[in-house]
C-alpha cells in the first residue's frame, strides 16, 4: 500500500464539506457544506469551483405552524431550514438535495430551489443529512437533531427516509440520533447504514422492488481511535470506505468478515464523507469540516474543510445513482 498518495485539491475549505458524488459527464465533484448552505461543484478539469448558496432559497409557501413560529422569532430552527445535507444528481436533470426538513429539486441554470415534500411535521429542531440514491432511483436520506455542538446532538430525535419517483415520501425508521452514511451491495440484496453515535456500521436485508429493509444488525464496531463514523461508499469489490469524523482517517470494511482491511490517514481530523470518482473510478475523494476548530486547531490543520484525493488504492467505484423522479 506504499503506493497510496493523499493530495489537498479543493483548497477552498468548508465549515462541514458533505455528500461527495462525481459526475462523469464532466469531470466534476458535486459536494455540499452544510452549514455554510451552498452546494458546489469542483472541476477536475479546470480547478474551478461552481457555488449556489442555499441560504436565501425560496422558502415553502406553507410551513408547518411550529416552523412558521420559529422563523418569526428567528430561532436556531431558522438556520436549520436552509442547512443542506446532501445533494444527488436527478435523471431529468438538475439535482434534488436534503435541505432542512425537505427534500427539494435543484435547477442549477437557475439557480433555483423548489420544495418537493416535507419531513419531520412533528419535529421543531431536526434538519436532513446524509443522503443517497439507491439503485432502482429511490432517495434516501435521514434527519438528526439540533447540534449543541459540532457531533453533539440531540438524541433519537432523527428518522430515516425515502423520497420515491412519484415524491411521495416513506419513513423507514425514528429513534436516530446522527442519520449518516448508507449505500447499498453490488447484488442490491443489502443495505449498509450509520447512526454515529452507535458508534458502528449496520446492515439490513434489502428489497429492491419495494425499497423495504429489514433484520437489522451490526457489521462493524468501531475501536476507539478511530473516531465517529460519518459517510461511506462502496467499491466494486463490495468492501466499504467509511470517512471518520474525529478520526482522521478513511476505513476500508469488508461487510461479509466484519473486518477492518485498510486505513487511510489524512492530514485533517474531521474527515466527513467519501466518494470514488476520476477516471474509471479509480481516485477516492475525502470532504472534510473545519466547524468547531478553535483558531489554534485550525493552524495546526491548515486544510481543515477542504477535499482530498486518494489515489493508488488499487480498487474502483461504482458510478452514483441519480434520483428518477
Amino acid at each position: 500500500m506504499s503506493s497510496v498518495k493523499v493530495e489537498c485539491v479543493v483548497k477552498e475549505p468548508n465549515e462541514i464539506g458533505e455528500g461527495p458524488v462525481w459526475e462523469e459527464k464532466d469531470s466534476t465533484l458535486l459536494y455540499v457544506d452544510i452549514t455554510g448552505q451552498k452546494i458546489s461543484r469542483w472541476s477536475s478539469l479546470t480547478n474551478q469551483i461552481e457555488s449556489m448558496s442555499t441560504a436565501h432559497s425560496n422558502w415553502p409557501e406553507t410551513l408547518p405552524a411550529h416552523q412558521e413560529f420559529s422563523r418569526l422569532y428567528q430561532s436556531p430552527t431558522l438556520a436549520l431550514e436552509t442547512f443542506v445535507g446532501c445533494v444527488v444528481p436527478r435523471r431529468s436533470g438538475g439535482y434534488v438535495i436534503g435541505e432542512g426538513t425537505h427534500f427539494a429539486a435543484v435547477d442549477w441554470q437557475k439557480r433555483s430551489i423548489t420544495t418537493i415534500a416535507h419531513v419531520d411535521t412533528d419535529k421543531s429542531k431536526t434538519r436532513f443529512n446524509d443522503g443517497k440514491v439507491d439503485p432502482a432511483g429511490r432517495f434516501f436520506a435521514g434527519t438528526m437533531g439540533l447540534e449543541v455542538r459540532p457531533a453533539e446532538v440531540e438524541k433519537k430525535q432523527g428518522s430515516l427516509y425515502s423520497l420515491q419517483a412519484d415524491h411521495s415520501v416513506i419513513k423507514h425508521f425514528d429513534q436516530v440520533d446522527l442519520s449518516n452514511g448508507l449505500d447499498w451491495s453490488l447484488d442490491h440484496r443489502y443495505f449498509y447504514y450509520i447512526d454515529s453515535l452507535k458508534f458502528m456500521l449496520e446492515v439490513f436485508d434489502y428489497d429492491m422492488q419495494t425499497g423495504a429493509i429489514s433484520n437489522r444488525r451490526t457489521v462493524y464496531q468501531l475501536e476507539k481511535d478511530e473516531g465517529i463514523p460519518d459517510g461511506m461508499c462502496i467499491d466494486a469489490e463490495g468492501k466499504l470506505w467509511m470517512a471518520c469524523y474525529s478520526g482522521g482517517r478513511v476505513l476500508r470494511i469488508d461487510p461479509q468478515t466484519g473486518t477492518r482491511l485498510q486505513t487511510v490517514k489524512l492530514p485533517v481530523a474531521r474527515t466527513t464523507s467519501c466518494c470514488f470518482g476520476g477516471k474509471d473510478y479509480t481516485d477516492l475523494y475525502v470532504t472534510s469540516a473545519y466547524k468547531g476548530m478553535d483558531e489554534e486547531a485550525r493552524a495546526q490543520q491548515p486544510q481543515a474543510g477542504c477535499i482530498f484525493k486518494v489515489s493508488g488504492l488499487g480498487v474502483k467505484g461504482i458510478p452514483p445513482n441519480s434520483f428518477a423522479g
